[in-house]
């Protein structure tokens, strides 16, 4: 049957001229990128055009419900595309990195060991089996290879296993860039390590996909977890990239409608679908994926270079000023040149971390974050090591985080570095 789709409005040229732009209130100075980017113009242009069309996806037969399901799944290409999908590779739409994480922590074989790191965000250490590995938080990039090449010998050791001599899976799990502190983590080099000893290995990449290029293919990772809100489609929607061989293996995440290719009159008369739709039950966020897409096609179609380097001048800035104010000491787990994205956790000291943020958001207008940001174990000891470098006894037990990305400016980093200034 051929089926003819009614286009879509043309977009406005003043709209469609700089996709990337983000939304935002006036006067407002965000630097909370690292919790919840701004809406790039791309996602909110997109969802505009769509929504006189929302309808049902894979479920009717109207031009409606045929032009959304279209978009779906057009979306579902854009995205594993711009990661580098391999063939084989699932593209499961998910709410976030965390429930993308969580879908794999489901569909892992029986008798998994999982390898983390201890500098790992909350959503990449809670949801694997209580028989997982969690290595130290490294001192450097090459000690965190080194660890976990002497951790996966020991567990490919002949007999060590509960298996004998026969090898159970292992998954290692590791973070693109931390959520702390922004730097990066040597993926490629771990992948490698994980290949060599037969593991297979996730990237929580939720951080790093707004900052830098991330591809799958090119890294030799497994599976890659993303957040739509962190990269500028603040929609609802994430995505699990990976093999398709684990997930096809296993239960479905969710039970129900659109997870099924046959339900019979028995209680348990049931076959499962395979491929993205088997962890897809229920109606899907059509406007998160198309949200997400449309983020993904811009950002592929931009120059990242110079969005990398516009972006590494302002954290030089940032981290220059920051340097300059006596009473602020910056949280870091590796040296202080090394590779990482625009984020920055600092503590003030004397000072409480939340009566800082208020005082930056009521008198100055800044969004920042504080607490320990959903990674509490890396957090507090980055804390211990701060107070131990800077030889102070007055930092408080939360800290600071400013995060920086498409939208940022040299205003908003010197309005910051003003607002430290006087109340430190």
């Amino acid at each position: 049957m051929t089926v003819t789709l009614v286009p879509p409005p043309a977009p406005h040229p003043a709209r469609d001229a700089r996709p990337l732009d983000v939304l935002g209130v006036p006067g407002q100075v965000n630097l909370d990128y690292a919790a919840t980017a701004p809406c790039a113009r791309a996602a909110a242009d997109v969802v505009a055009e769509l929504l006189p069309w929302y309808a049902s996806v894979h479920r009717g037969a109207g031009a409606l419900s045929r032009r959304c399901t279209l978009a779906y799944e057009r979306a579902r290409q854009t995205v594993g595309d711009f990661f580098g999908a391999r063939p084989g590779d699932h593209v499961v739409f998910t709410r976030n990195t965390t429930d993308a994480l969580n879908l794999l922590a489901r569909a892992l074989p029986a008798g998994t060991t999982v390898v983390t790191f201890g500098g790992e965000h909350h959503a990449n250490l809670l949801p694997w089996p209580r028989a997982s590995v969690r290595l130290p938080v490294p001192r450097e990039p090459a000690e965190a290879v080194r660890a976990l090449a002497a951790a996966l010998a020991e567990l490919r050791r002949p007999g060590a296993g509960p298996g004998g001599d026969r090898l159970p899976p292992v998954l290692v799990a590791v973070t693109g860039a931390s959520n702390v502190t922004g730097e990066r983590w040597p993926v490629a080099e771990l992948a490698r390590v994980a290949r060599r000893h037969g593991a297979r290995i996730v990237l929580d990449a939720a951080q790093l996909a707004p900052h830098a290029p991330v591809d799958v293919a090119a890294l030799d990772v497994d599976y890659l977890a993303v957040s739509g809100h962190k990269l500028y489609a603040p929609f609802g929607a994430g995505v699990l990239v990976g093999r398709g061989d684990w997930l096809d293996a296993a239960p479905p995440y969710l039970a129900g409608g659109g997870a099924t290719s046959h339900v019979g009159a028995a209680t348990h008369d049931v076959r499962w679908a395979t491929g993205p739709a088997r962890h897809e039950a229920g109606t899907p966020n059509l406007l998160g994926a198309v949200a997400l897409a449309a983020v993904c096609a811009a950002l592929a179609a931009a120059d990242r270079a110079a969005l990398h380097d516009a972006e590494q001048a302002l954290l030089a800035r940032l981290r220059r000023g920051m340097a300059a104010l006596p009473r602020v000491v910056e949280l870091r787990t590796f040296g202080p040149e090394a590779p990482r994205v625009g984020i920055v956790s600092f503590v003030v000291a004397g000072r409480d971390s939340a009566d800082v943020a208020a005082e930056l958001a009521g008198a100055h207008d800044i969004g920042v974050r504080d607490g320990l940001f959903c990674a509490h174990p890396l957090a507090r000891r980055l804390l211990d090591e701060a107070a131990a470098r800077s030889g102070r006894r007055d930092l408080p037990p939360t800290a600071l985080r400013a995060s920086i990305g498409l939208g940022s400016t040299t205003e908003h980093v010197d309005r910051l570095l003003a607002a430290l200034a006087a109340l430190a």
